[in-house]
């Protein structure tokens, strides 16, 4: 007997007829295309590519695609959402790229970065992470690389970055300025967070959590030597600009419309007396004063009545 062809795209159906114990066959074709569920993941879609500029630097984000594989991936996750492999056994955890909100930035809170503050921060690492320095990068690579981390979050195509902040010249560092700085930090209740003595003790520390519910510890002051670096840098005038950016993504808020900039200087020139291990003008000044800060009496305001 020869078998018989069965026409393209008909399967065979068998079913039994229980009344007559009889094994009966059909055919019967295929459910249509369109009704079959769209299953399984879909590939991405090809990114948008994207430049980076900073100073003579153009960076391109197709040439930065391979060094991010390589370098990057393994903690912030080939799609820049920060769950690389090696995130489960981070503390803090990798940035998530794709919010494209970051800690160390010249610009106001709330608003994206400039290339050249990620520029920086890749070639500066951010210290009290496992975020390393990659001072192995050439500037073209850490160019590209800016530009590839650019790709992962829509902000870039339809925000611009903040205009970066004015730092006005650095206030004299005096007892006067050491003083109304401790002022400030009993009023603006920093020492909630950092502690008293700037040990990152608070009586807030162990309650706080950043913009995606993980634990998150305020710096310790103390602990600093000459050495030491804030997260995002080392110097007057990058603790300046933490004040008045912020650090997004955490409970440290901007205070530029809390503070005058003299203001500011004051209170940079106290938390660097915290730093009790480091050596520097402000501790210089205290030390020479036996390590006591005289009492602020605020200045009462000046009524403008008074003066006619």
């Amino acid at each position: 007997m020869k078998s018989m062809q069965l026409p393209q795209g008909l399967r065979t159906v068998c079913w039994a007829v229980l009344s007559t114990g009889i094994l009966t066959c059909g055919f019967t074709a295929p459910a249509a295309a369109q009704e079959l569920p769209d299953v399984g993941p879909h590939p991405p879609k090809p990114a948008k590519q994207i430049e980076s500029h900073i100073g003579n630097l153009t960076g391109h984000s197709r040439d930065g695609a391979p060094t991010y594989r390589r370098y990057c991936a393994s903690c912030h996750g080939n799609l820049g959402d920060g769950s690389g492999e090696e995130a489960t056994w981070l503390d803090p955890k990798p940035r998530d790229f794709t919010l494209a909100v970051f800690k160390c930035r010249s610009t106001l809170t709330g608003t994206l970065p400039t290339d050249e503050d990620l520029y920086n921060t890749i070639g500066r690492g951010i210290t009290n992470s496992n975020m390393p320095v990659w001072n192995t990068f050439s500037p073209q690579q850490r160019a590209d690389l800016v530009a590839y981390v650019k790709t992962f979050s829509a902000r870039w195509e339809k925000e611009k970055a903040g205009e970066p902040i004015k730092i006005p010249p650095e206030a004299p560092v005096t007892m006067e300025s050491i003083s109304h700085g401790k002022f400030l930090f009993v009023k603006l209740e920093c020492w909630k967070c950092h502690g008293t003595q700037g040990r990152g003790d608070g009586p807030s520390a162990s309650t706080l959590t950043d913009s995606k519910d993980q634990p998150i510890r305020p710096y310790n002051f103390a602990a600093a030597t000459n050495s030491s670096r804030f997260k995002c840098g080392s110097t007057n005038q990058d603790i300046y600009k933490i004040f008045m950016t912020g650090v997004d993504g955490t409970p440290m808020p901007s205070f530029s419309d809390n503070i005058q900039p003299n203001d500011a200087w004051d209170l940079v020139h106290f938390l660097r007396t915290l730093q009790v291990r480091r050596h520097s003008k402000e501790n210089d000044i205290v030390n020479t004063a036996g390590q006591k800060i005289p009492t602020y009496v605020e200045k009462p305001a000046e009524n403008p009545s008074s003066s006619n």
